[in-house]
């Protein structure tokens, strides 16, 4: 199963790089859960309107961002890690941030059902019981 849930994940990841909302929202269950631990106050977001959403939300700070050094690592049977180090450049300020960043996605029946935001690899391979 893992290896199955990893391919969603990679589908998810690509579809929502590029903005295939239609092919994206298909891998995501209707009543996803999203957490981002890294925009404070963020909240929980839910379902299909949700998350794209948070994703707004995230890029209304940016004039650019890209992930580099994208891997992908199965996380016991529900769940899939994607470690990635997160280059972007600040809307208003034009600073540029480079930070290794995580998102670890939780899978039920071939679909997302938990998406988990963090600004900090460590402490996202913990939550995933990766941690050394």
């Amino acid at each position: 199963m893992s290896q199955e849930n990893e391919q969603v994940v990679r589908q998810a990841w690509t579809a929502t790089v590029d903005e295939d909302w239609p092919a994206a929202l298909t891998l995501f269950d209707d009543d996803v859960e999203i957490r981002d631990f890294d925009i404070p106050d963020a909240g929980i977001y839910r379902g299909h309107e949700g998350f794209v959403a948070w994703l707004s939300r995230w890029n209304e700070s940016w004039s650019s961002w890209r992930a580099e050094g994208l891997e992908f690592r199965a996380a016991g049977d529900d769940r899939v890690i994607a470690l990635f180090r997160m280059i972007a450049t600040g809307l208003g300020s034009g600073i540029e941030i480079e930070r290794d960043d995580a998102i670890l996605y939780r899978l039920r029946d071939g679909k997302i059902v938990r998406v988990e935001y963090f600004s900090d690899q460590g402490q996202a391979l913990e939550v995933a019981g990766l941690s050394e």
